[in-house]
């Protein structure tokens, strides 16, 4: 009897270690999985304060697992590539899909993390899709002065002239002896399927193909909006530093090949720039980048590239895919443990200036990439009223009342729309504050009749207490500005569209919204108010047509959209 129940026990014994292995293999491919971040496995990233692991052996990764840019392209390639599958994160069914995740604040296992707020101040979870409630802006929209058709394009108008019935579809003529019935049955296929292959293409390459002698973008344009997303969205394959600059920028390479300029957060909503500071030592904000790009649209300018704001979570989406050991190594923890870098820059890049998370995210400015120089070369011109960029020393245009005389007679500035552009420029920076306007650019292939190029305007938006009147001497010393220019002015000013509205109403369309404070706003008001002023003493002095300039005639011509 005790044998038989020694028996029974070890029988018991190696059926429960069996069932104890048979458990362990079935959890253990789950186990595996978990660990490496899939199918309920941790998605955070370490604990802030412990070093990861590999941080000292960070491995060198291929091209296709960093999903690097290729060194040369063109848009032939481009098309090539911009056929396959989800090359664009924002497909029309999957627009109104991540929508309604960004409007209900929950995103997929995994995502969480790197959505979470910031700061209390830097989001709300807004989407940069348009949505509903913006009454006074779609107004705005709507109006005559907002409907301004441009002249007729031709291919000299165009920055690219893509000519896809030669790559994919052989054009049919009637030397091939094709009935002049079937060849135009042929013709009209052909441009089906070619704009069908044109809506396929990513959201950057189509706003690449969008831009003209006139414009970087159209009015409504849906691409703009879809693009807006995709800087938000997409997945960040890749992040280099941007050489040159006074301050930190970072290159970040998406999933889908597109390209942005990231300009991480440096100071909060509230501070201003000390009054002891100049304006060539100021910090460049990311909230000022994507203000910028929501006032240039407002004033129906069109010429800042795209920007949305982002939330970027340092270890996975900067460190971990970098491959500049540059950049990599200004990596370390902070006593608060949160995670930080630097950079190399020549102001504000030393651990005195660290770029820190929250443990390891950070807000930023994503601004869209202009085409490639390889493809669509660009001209940097000095700004007529460049400062002097010195401590003493002032600029010519400081000191010589009739400055604008000589500007007048020099080329470019002596025929055509030039002038008129940088009073445009000047008028754009007053309403920001911005003092740092040294160059701009142009499109070379346009020659001297285009628009200028509205880049690099992160030192706007640093006093909303102040109103630095300098901004305003070109438009005093010219006393001119385009008839456009001036009625969107004072359609502005009125109580229905006021500019602070329209701003505040557009810019809760950002991710990190509220992007400026009230007195940003109210101090934009305020600008345009002296706008209107110095314009009026303008009218005054010299006459309503020596001031303003027709520049409305198209208006009958339709738009070209």
């Amino acid at each position: 009897m005790i044998m038989f129940r020694k028996f029974r026990v070890l029988l018991l014994t190696v059926f429960l270690v069996a069932c104890t292995v048979h458990i362990l293999i079935d959890l253990l491919p789950k186990l595996e999985k978990g660990a490496s971040g899939e199918e309920g496995g941790c998605q955070c990233t370490h604990h802030a304060g412990a070093e990861a692991p590999g941080w000292a052996k960070l491995r060198v990764r291929s091209a296709a697992e960093a999903g690097a840019w290729p060194n040369k392209h063109t848009l032939r390639i481009l098309q090539d590539f911009s056929s396959e599958p989800n090359s664009n994160h924002t497909t029309l069914q999957g627009r109104e899909k991540s929508a309604e995740t960004l409007r209900r604040g929950s995103f997929p296992a995994g995502e969480a993390e790197e959505h979470k707020p910031l700061i209390g101040e830097g989001s709300r979870g807004r989407s940069s899709l348009p949505g509903a409630g913006e009454p006074r802006l779609r107004a705005l929209f709507e109006h005559p002065l907002y409907k301004i058709g441009l002249p007729a394009l031709t291919e000299r108008d165009t920055l690219f002239n893509l000519n896809t019935d030669i790559r994919f579809y052989p054009k049919t003529t009637d030397q091939q002896g094709w009935p002049t019935e079937d060849r135009n049955r042929q013709d009209e296929e052909n441009a089906r399927e070619a704009a069908a292959t044109a809506d396929s293409y990513p959201n950057w390459l189509r706003f690449h193909i969008g831009i003209n002698r006139y414009e970087l973008y159209a009015r409504h344009n849906p691409v703009l909006d879809d693009l807006l997303q995709d800087l938000v969205t997409q997945k960040i394959t890749s992040v280099a530093m941007k050489s040159g600059g006074t301050q930190l920028k970072l290159i970040m390479t998406f999933q889908n090949y597109g390209q942005a300029l990231f300009k991480p957060m440096k100071q909060t909503r509230e501070q201003q720039t000390p009054p002891d500071f100049f304006y060539f030592s100021d910090f460049e904000r990311h909230n000022a980048e994507v203000a910028a790009f929501h006032l240039d649209r407002i004033l129906d300018f069109r010429r800042v590239p795209p920007v949305a704001g982002r939330l970027v979570n340092m270890t996975r989406e900067i460190r971990d895919v970098t491959r500049d050991k540059k950049l990599w190594r200004t990596f370390f923890i902070s006593p608060a443990n949160n995670v930080c870098f630097y950079g190399e820059c020549s102001y504000y890049c030393s651990t005195e200036h660290a770029l820190c998370g929250k443990p390891d995210q950070i807000e930023g400015s994503l601004a869209a990439f202009l085409p490639d120089l390889n493809l669509a070369k660009r001209k940097t011109w000095r700004n007529p009223w460049r400062r002097s960029y010195h401590k003493r020393k002032k600029a010519e245009w400081e000191v010589d009342p009739d400055y604008c005389d000589e500007v007048k007679q020099t080329p470019p500035y002596d025929r055509g729309t030039r002038l008129l552009d940088v009073m445009d420029m000047t008028i754009f920076d007053f309403l920001m504050g911005n003092m740092d306007r040294h160059h701009y650019e142009t499109f070379e292939k346009f020659g001297n009749d285009t628009f200028i190029i509205h880049l690099d305007n992160g030192r706007g938006f640093g006093k909303h207490s102040h109103d630095e009147m300098s901004i305003l001497v070109p438009l005093n010393q010219c006393c001119r500005v385009k008839k456009s220019t001036f009625l969107r002015l004072q359609l502005l000013a009125k109580e229905d569209y006021r500019l602070s509205t329209l701003m505040e109403e557009s810019l809760l369309r950002d991710r990190l919204s509220p992007v400026l404070i009230r007195p940003h706003l109210q101090a934009m008001d305020r600008r345009l108010g002296l706008v209107l002023r110095t314009l009026a003493d303008c009218v005054a002095k010299e006459g309503y047509a020596n001031v303003v300039d027709q520049d409305l005639e198209g208006e009958s011509r339709p738009a070209q959209r």
